[in-house]
């Protein structure tokens, strides 16, 4: 037990100016530190287990003396009940922490990884929808096997695949927690061996579907019946093909990425819908002279930079280039084509 100290007002207190540590009295251990710099704070030493430690208790004067005194009893009587208050006080930091505030941590920490500013939106509405109204205010060290189910059981027959990537980000979720400190254990959430013995397996309930697909055969055949199109999707339909890039890459393409001279289409790490992470390397794309004859015969619209532009100006939506395939494949039916494309 600490040597117990004259008991100081607060007016004395407030007075403690020299740089050290100052015991204030009152509970056996507290004391006042005062740095060179001038800052204050409260320090609560104590021994536990045969080792001498020490417990920050806030700033003065933001917590005043008699708030430090309060927290000082109450450490007293977690050792008089043979508990360690440095380590208790940690636990309660990490039992504080809910499942909601480890998603915008996670985020903050990850947001890097994600391949694009649309995946990350993704995968953030996908748990704001499906998993936070269950989990969001549930401390991530309480959340067991029975809140994932609960959370999971709803969705995993109707909709499988959403399901299967909550199940996913959940875990990765608590896998990220777990490695802060914040949760021990098993992961709730993992598949293999836990999930996998409660729920379906997702490959099960989702039945395989074939969709139309271009024969080889008529390659020549519908390529030429795109160029036969008009319209800029189906010019971006077209670029797509002869370049065999992402429909992402081409609908939000930018005229700088383009040297025409040297027939390169560069595209940079981090670019919207790349797919290219920021850290990754720039996409080099060899231009063709069909290519280059396509992009010179473009409509440019002033002050967009896009080479591909819907009608009002902005990118064209994703579903535009699958409405060209869907209308190509129409006509080839009706006209009475031998094979789908």
């Amino acid at each position: 037990m600490p040597k117990r100290a004259r008991e100081l007002s607060a007016l004395e207190v407030k007075r403690l100016s020299r740089p050290g540590l100052h015991a204030v009295g009152g509970v056996a251990g507290l004391a006042l530190q005062v740095t060179a710099t001038g800052a204050r704070s409260w320090v609560f030493r104590y021994r536990f287990n045969g080792r001498r430690r020490e417990a920050g208790l806030g700033p003065y004067p933001d917590v005043p003396l008699a708030k430090a005194r309060d927290y000082a009893r109450e450490a007293r009587d977690m050792l008089r009940q043979g508990l360690d208050p440095v380590a208790e006080r940690q636990a309660a930091r990490r039992r504080l922490l809910t499942f909601q505030e480890a998603v915008e941590r996670f985020d903050a920490e990850k947001a890097i990884e994600f391949r694009s500013q649309l995946h990350r939106k993704q995968w953030r509405a996908s748990l704001e929808r499906h998993a936070i109204p269950q989990l969001g205010d549930m401390a991530v060290a309480d959340i067991s096997l029975q809140d994932v189910l609960d959370t999971l059981r709803p969705i995993w027959l109707e909709k499988t695949e959403t399901a299967s990537k909550v199940r996913q980000r959940i875990e990765q979720v608590l896998d990220f927690v777990t490695v802060s400190g914040h949760r021990s254990g098993d992961n709730p959430a993992r598949w293999r061996g836990n999930l996998s013995m409660v729920l379906p397996a997702p490959g099960k309930l989702t039945a395989g579907q074939n969709f139309p697909a271009l024969q080889l055969d008529d390659a020549p055949r519908w390529f030429a019946a795109l160029r036969a199109r008009s319209g800029m999707s189906a010019r971006a339909l077209e670029f797509q093909t002869l370049t065999a890039s992402r429909t992402g890459a081409v609908r939000f393409a930018t005229w700088d990425e383009f040297d025409l001279e040297r027939r390169l289409w560069i595209i940079q790490p981090g670019r919207q819908f790349s797919k290219i992470p920021p850290s990754g390397r720039p996409h080099r794309v060899p231009l063709t002279e069909a290519l280059v004859s396509l992009l010179k015969g473009l409509p440019k619209e002033q002050g967009n930079p896009l080479v591909f532009w819907a009608p009002r100006g902005g990118a064209f939506s994703d579903a535009a280039i699958a409405a060209v395939m869907r209308k190509m494949h129409a006509a080839d039916l009706k006209s009475g084509g031998a094979r789908l494309f």
